[in-house]
């Protein structure tokens, strides 16, 4: 039977990606490991490998196709003994349809309550087992949002499994749902061509979302309605770190061009400073669940960096253990990676908090929001002269005013306030890094 080659989840949220080309074509011989296609995700592009042997039958998505959802078919695996013609024309038999991946609603829906613990049969008509829908899980989620029967949907996707686009064909055919007369409905969102109308015919660009900004996008929105948000900020100053900071890079070994091995950066002791502040104050150091508070044994920082069209928060894993100029290397790396999307998902994903520093475009000070599972995040202003009281006197030193956003379910007041404190202290006293 041919072997479907499907659109792969490469990170957990994926739910679509964009085939951005083929490195094979119909026709070649595929052996495990081969490199196929590369996918473009939200963050990074990624290559598919092949699993399976055989002979390039069909390529059903082409090479620039955009959106397309996760587990679709893309392409078209001759077996052993197969005629890749006879697979690519449809004469071939047909693999049967595994059930699709369940989403994390339908794992508890599906779960055995309290009261009863025998599984559940598929719904019944007339006394008999209804049979099983295949729906993508985006378009379950949906449909389970927006109260449609899938039962009533017909999948327009491979074996009729119903997508995305179905359930959204759907909803603006059905009719409207009667109002609620006891209470008002919330004013919706004005549709794309309302917005577009307010404007002059010509005077703008349209230019679509891609991936990542339409990732983006969601996720903040996900967090201003789900995370509350409060706000910690303090003064730090720096006249010892930078005077510590001149000095280590003086130090830095030379090759033999007179290439500095390592530049310090003072966002490299940002990074170093609350992974140690994390690890001093362990209750800060977490992620909210549902379920249970999850206590990190280590610091992951996530460092945000700008790329094209956006941005992409790399980890520092265990930073605490790591030394300055580690730190200064790796970020260096990262970014450089980040830029060109070459990026690995483990290296972006996770990290219980980041660091968003803007101060090298002069802003004073702001606030983040946290991304999501982290539970805290530090926006970091720029370094300026400013008079300070100094032994009872007025005096002019270094400052730099940083924000700590915090999620009041996993971090509460006096739990933000100590990580900060403990941060502005290794940040004045920043001779405790190296200890």
């Amino acid at each position: 039977m041919p072997i479907d080659i499907l659109m792969p989840a490469l990170s957990p949220t994926m739910e679509k990606g964009n085939l951005s080309r083929w490195l094979k074509k119909e026709g070649d011989t595929i052996k495990p490991g081969d490199v196929l296609a590369e996918i473009e995700t939200d963050k990074a592009t990624m290559e598919v490998e092949a699993i399976d042997e055989g002979v390039l039958a069909k390529i059903v998505v082409p090479a620039g196709t955009a959106d397309v959802p996760v587990n679709n078919v893309i392409g078209l695996i001759a077996g052993e003994g197969e005629d890749a013609k006879s697979v690519a024309e449809g004469n071939a038999p047909q693999p049967s349809v595994a059930a699709p991946p369940k989403t994390p609603e339908e794992e508890k829906e599906q779960a055995p309550s309290h009261q009863n613990s025998a599984p559940r049969p598929p719904p019944s008509v007339n006394g008999q087992p209804g049979p099983r829908i295949f729906a993508s899980p985006l378009a379950r989620r949906i449909a389970k949002e927006s109260g449609l029967d899938l039962a009533a949907i017909t999948g327009s996707g491979p074996h009729g499994r119903i997508i995305e686009q179905d359930v959204k064909a759907a909803l603006a055919h059905a009719p409207a749902a009667p109002r609620n007369t006891k209470a008002p409905l919330p004013a919706p969102a004005p549709s794309d061509e309302l917005i577009r109308q307010t404007y002059v015919a010509g005077s703008f660009e349209e230019v679509p979302h891609d991936l990542m900004r339409k990732t983006i996008a969601r996720r903040l929105v996900e967090a201003c309605r789900t995370i509350p948000h409060f706000y910690l900020t303090a003064d730090c100053n720096l006249d010892a770190l930078m005077s510590l900071r001149e000095a280590m890079n003086e130090a830095a070994p030379k090759d033999k061009e007179g290439k500095l091995a390592y530049k310090i950066s003072v966002n490299d002791f940002i990074v170093k400073a609350l992974a140690i502040a994390l690890i001093r104050v362990p209750d800060a150091n977490v992620t909210w669940t549902e379920s249970a508070m999850l206590k990190h044994k280590h610091a992951d920082v996530g460092v945000a960096v700008a790329i094209p069209g956006g941005l992409i928060t790399p980890i520092v894993r265990a930073a605490e253990t790591k030394t300055l100029s580690v730190i200064s290397r790796e970020m260096k790396d990262f970014s450089a990676r980040a830029r060109a999307r070459k990026l690995k998902p483990e290296e972006y994903q996770g990290g219980s908090t980041a660091v968003s520093n803007l101060g090298m475009f002069g802003i004073k000070s702001f606030s983040a929001i946290i991304n999501p599972p982290q539970a805290t995040i530090l926006a970091v202003g720029a370094g300026a002269q400013r008079v300070i009281v100094k032994n009872g006197a007025p005096a002019v030193a270094s400052v730099m005013s940083v924000t700590l956003s915090c999620d009041h379910r996993a971090v509460d007041g006096v739990l933000g306030a100590e990580l900060l404190a403990a941060f502005k202290t290794l940040i004045e006293q920043p001779a405790g890094m190296l200890a």
